[in-house]
């Protein structure tokens, strides 16, 4: 593949399918899932399974992700994902019974366990410096209008099935809104074809001419490169000099899932009517918060290369943990039924969507070296579906024993926690070329990931 035939922004759309793709096989299942359970009389734990079973191939996926990005190069494995997908999207629509089904989706939660890691490690490898942070939040970007697709199509085959009878998956129209999904996988797949090889990844195998001609197309000028390096480990990521971009790296994803943002999904629906915003079913209001988090995120794109990581992450996280306090407020005080509570969860959306969705995966693709960045960007995605996971479990629990002001409180403390451990521990990354980072890593023997 020669990389001059293309642009820096060709090069991030492609890639960034991989991001909506992400998002769109995540979200789906909302609008599937009543029509699977009215079909198949599932109990609640058949219904868990179904839900979570694709989970199950995410942190299959994400595991498999880090010593194959390494050890591969960063396309086979974006390569391998849109498989995945295309291949989970046609089981779900085609194959029939629901354990195939369940199957597909556990493969194609191995597509989005791949995904989530190597696409923005991509990316932020290819990436100029002064534009890596924008271009790693095209993922971001691309993952919320995947969330929003999904949300649109949903709506739209279930306001259309009354006029589809007869016609393909009328009797199964949930088999319908996955068979959209192969769409965008085949487009994704085919598109990863005239990608380059990862510039950062081939000049740690030694490759520095082809790295070089692949930089020299992107508009980065890279200093003091690399040459072959021993292979990595995972038993490296403990070691002085990364131990607190290990720290960082696991903490972010953490904080991103305790912020919230699950609970505020889980709401919306009730918050809305609440709200009196008068809505014909339940996924018209999903519409609504994933438009709502797809624009905010553009914030995110217009300003993390300016203002930097630092400051937008901490006006985030402030601004959330505000804006969780009086969301709890206003279940507290009954006034659920105001505009107020409305307006209190657009505005922590709005706080997510800029700093602490995205800049989890901008800030973990930049601070490690590349020998080990495909590792540890795997072990930080790992933190983030575990927290997912666990956030899923807890927040039915929480909101039985101290009801929903105090879940709001309790995750707008955790939100609190990541504003002081980012002021404390985050440096600024914005400008800075990967090799210059690695070289500060490399010049000290402690972390220097300790603000001066």
């Amino acid at each position: 593949m020669n990389a001059k035939k293309y642009s820096i922004g060709l090069i991030t759309l492609v890639a960034s399918l991989g991001g909506f793709l992400f998002g769109f096989d995540m979200a789906v299942v909302s609008g599937v899932l009543p029509l699977v359970k009215a079909q198949y009389g599932l109990s609640a734990a058949s219904e868990g399974w179904f839900v979570s079973s694709a989970l199950v191939g995410c942190i299959a996926g994400v595991a498999l992700s880090g010593e194959l990005s390494d050890r591969s190069g960063r396309r086979f494995p974006m390569l391998l994902s849109a498989v995945l997908f295309v291949g989970s999207a046609l089981g779900c629509a085609l194959l029939p019974g629901l354990s195939a089904v369940i199957v597909s989706r556990i493969l194609g939660g191995i597509g989005i366990g791949i995904a989530s890691n190597v696409v923005p490690l991509y990316i932020s490898e290819i990436a100029p410096a002064a534009k890596r942070g924008r271009l790693v939040t095209y993922y971001q970007l691309a993952l919320t209008m995947g969330i929003l697709c999904a949300y649109l199509s949903n709506a739209a085959l279930v306001a259309l099935a009354p006029g589809m009878h007869g016609r393909l998956f009328h009797d199964e129209l949930w088999r319908g809104m996955f068979l959209i999904g192969a769409f965008p996988a085949v487009i994704f797949f085919i598109g990863l074809f005239r990608l380059p090889e990862s510039p950062r990844w081939l000049l740690a195998r030694g490759r520095r001419v082809e790295a070089l001609a692949i930089l020299s197309q992107t508009g980065e000028t890279v200093q003091d490169l690399p040459g072959t390096t021993r292979p990595a480990s995972y038993q490296d990521l403990l070691s002085p000099k990364l131990r607190g971009a290990l720290i960082i790296g696991l903490l972010l994803p953490l904080f991103s899932q305790f912020s919230g943002i699950n609970a505020i999904i889980y709401y919306g629906p009730r918050i809305l009517s609440n709200a009196g915003v008068s809505l014909s079913n339940s996924l018209l209001s999903q519409v609504i918060f994933g438009m709502a988090n797809m624009l905010f995120t553009l914030v995110a794109i217009w300003k993390v290369d300016s203002w930097g990581r630092r400051p937008l992450y901490l006006y985030g996280t402030a601004g959330a943990t505000v804006t969780l306090a009086l969301t709890g407020l206003c279940f507290y005080t009954g006034a659920t039924g105001s505009i107020w509570l409305l307006l209190c969860v657009l505005a922590f959306l709005a706080c997510f969507a800029f700093s602490i969705g995205p800049l989890k995966f901008v800030i973990a693709s930049e601070i490690f070296p590349g020998t080990i960045r495909g590792r540890a960007m795997a072990l930080s995605v790992m933190v983030m579906w575990i927290a997912d996971t666990v956030v899923g479990q807890l927040t039915p629990l929480l909101l039985s024993w101290i009801g929903s002001s105090g879940t709001f409180w309790f995750f707008g403390s955790f939100c609190l926690v990541a504003f002081f451990t980012v002021y404390r521990l985050l440096p600024e990354t914005k400008g800075r070329s990967l090799e210059h980072i690695e070289n500060n890593l490399e010049a000290k023997n402690e972390s220097p990931l300790i603000m001066h």
